[in-house]
């Protein structure tokens, strides 16, 4: 972990050596500064005020003063380079995370999940910050006072160093111990940090599903047993940290007190002045100090490299569906699709969702897919704009392999309406603008009109600008299969996809939306995914699909007369009156 720890912080720091050198030089004077100050001390009470000598005072004193102003002007410098190269460090982190998560598959990102993804993007990138930040600001700082301290406080009086060589024994081995284990608490809580966010996701996302089934009280106590589990670990955590500080503070007191003690021998013995005892007891107190910022940094560093494990397991891991390194250029968009003995299995499964698919997408004809829950449609359609690979033959766009496109390119010549139509929050023009955005709105009302949706939308406050929620939840599921329909028409690609995207439609508005679009759909490859017959049946070409398998192909009459699969989902949706 903590070699990942600095591969993450190595990768992402440089740009920022030159504020980081900043915050070296700034620690370095006011570290020197520090370590002056209680010599002059010991001067004073010494020199000065046993002497009488008031003009040295006022000497010595002034200079104190202009060494402490140097001091803390040097310290405020070293603090603002530090947290700016910690936060710049964060952004970069973050943005990284961001970067890679975009380019993942479907499959990656459900490897990792939603919740995970977001948690290591927020949460772990600030573990990770916040130990660089305490870094820049104490780890220089923090050995130069320890070695100054010690050759000063030598300086004064080496027969008390035994007490200060004590103290750090007693101190790093007390600390050692506490950091062995919060360790492997640490990990444990940043699962649990996952599991919350993703309890809590899960219920603000299906608050109308837990609201119908009157599940309330079991979420809320289903929220506060992953409440409770991190509040565990978070205790225990605490409990170590807790006890962290009162150890040192005895350390610091017993070590004063033995210092004063045994001090005291030495001045009545002559050894040394009161003014030598003052400024050794000065020094031991930034020695202990400055063990104990690194005492600081040292408990971060477990939990920052728990947190570094899980950024730089995301940021290692290369997409399954990788941009072709010398992309290929189709010479124009003709919106043809061909699957050529395409097989496809999901990683680690035993068969095969799909078997040997072959056919053929044309410009202006559409093809409609159809078949039981499971057998393979929507996985068939997510190989077009491939966010998922083939495992077996090959899927072709406009006579190029869709593994030889560039990503943008590709998706630029298919529009899909997904099974589940998704809305970004903003407003419906953004929405609708998402696959091109410098669209007009003659061009939005066009689409919206196509998509049956022009006239819920003259009817919102504000009508292109009103407002969508997060997921389009302030719109009904009709309304949002519409809208989803219309930000594919507004990008008129060359290959429309819709799976099973009329399926929240009422049956009228369901015939009307696909008289309409015939006209608008006629130049480009038109693939359907359908439960519903009644969607399908005007389809040039009907796929069968059974067990990941084409059973039949052919018109509606045609696959009536010939396939037995097709007669049988005919008969379970339709009278034979209506079939016919």
């Amino acid at each position: 972990m903590l070699s990942r720890l600095a591969r993450l912080i190595n990768r992402y720091i440089r740009p920022y050596w030159g504020l980081l050198a900043i915050v070296i030089v700034l620690q370095t004077i006011a570290t020197i500064m520090s370590l002056y100050l209680p010599t002059l001390n010991a001067r004073i009470i010494d020199e000065g005020v046993v002497k009488g000598d008031t003009d040295f005072i006022w000497g010595t004193g002034g200079i104190m003063l202009l060494l402490s102003a140097i001091q803390g002007a040097a310290q405020v410098g070293a603090v603002w380079a530090g947290a700016n190269a910690a936060m710049q460090f964060g952004r970069d982190v973050r943005a990284a995370i961001f970067g890679r998560a975009l380019s993942f598959s479907t499959q990656e990102l459900n490897k990792f999940g939603a919740p995970s993804l977001i948690t290591r993007n927020t949460n772990d990138v600030q573990q990770v910050q916040m130990l660089v930040l305490m870094t820049a600001i104490m780890l220089v700082g923090a050995p130069i006072t320890m070695v100054g301290g010690v050759f000063m406080a030598l300086r004064e009086d080496a027969g008390l160093s035994w007490i200060i060589l004590a103290a750090v024994v007693l101190l790093g081995a007390g600390i050692t111990v506490l950091i062995v284990k919060m360790g492997p608490m640490f990990e444990v809580m940043q699962k649990r940090i996952d599991a919350l966010n993703r309890v809590l996701r899960e219920q603000i996302t299906g608050i109308r599903v837990v609201r119908a089934f009157v599940r309330e009280p079991h979420e809320a106590k289903r929220f506060e047993r992953t409440n409770a589990e991190l509040v565990d670990v978070t205790t225990k955590v605490g409990r170590l940290m807790a006890f962290l500080f009162p150890f040192v503070g005895f350390i610091m007191n017993i070590s004063t007190v033995g210092v004063m003690w045994f001090g005291a021998h030495r001045i009545e013995s002559g050894d040394i002045q009161i003014g030598q005892l003052t400024a050794f007891i000065a020094y031991l107190m930034q020695i202990l100090i400055s063990v104990m910022m690194t005492t600081m940094l040292l408990v971060m560093a477990p939990r920052a490299a728990v947190s570094a494990d899980r950024i730089m397991e995301v940021l290692d891991t290369e997409s399954s569906v990788a941009p072709p390194k010398n992309p290929v250029a189709a010479k124009e968009t003709r919106g043809s699709v061909i699957f050529d003995g395409v097989t496809f299995a999901y990683p680690g499964a035993e068969a095969p969702v799909l078997k040997d698919i072959s056919f053929e997408l044309s410009p202006g004809k559409t093809t409609a897919v159809i078949g039981s829950t499971g057998s393979g449609k929507s996985t068939l359609i997510n190989l077009i704009p491939r966010l998922f690979d083939v495992t077996g033959g090959r899927v072709l766009v406009d006579g190029v392999d869709v593994r030889d496109f560039d990503p943008e390119d590709l998706w630029a010549r298919v529009g899909l309406v997904p099974q589940k139509p998704y809305l970004f929050s903003g407003t419906i023009a953004s929405n609708l603008r998402y696959g091109k955005p410098d669209a007009t709105d003659d061009e939005l009302w066009e689409a919206l009109t196509v998509a049956q949706a022009a006239d819920f939308v003259r009817d919102r406050d504000g009508q292109l600008e009103s407002t969508i929620a997060q997921g389009g939840t302030n719109v009904s599921g009709g309304q949002r299969q519409r809208l989803a329909i219309a930000r594919a028409l507004v990008k008129k690609p060359g290959v429309f996809i819709f799976d099973d995207s009329f399926s929240a439609l009422d049956v009228t508005t369901d015939a009307r939306l696909r008289a309409a679009l015939r006209p608008v759909t006629r130049d480009a490859a038109v693939l359907v995914v359908a439960q519903r017959i009644s969607t399908i049946t005007g389809a040039d070409e009907i796929l069968v699909i059974d067990d990941g398998v084409i059973v039949g192909r052919g018109t509606h009459d045609e696959l009536l007369q010939t396939n037995e699969t097709y007669q049988e989902i005919v008969e379970s949706q339709l009278s034979a009156e209506e079939a016919a």
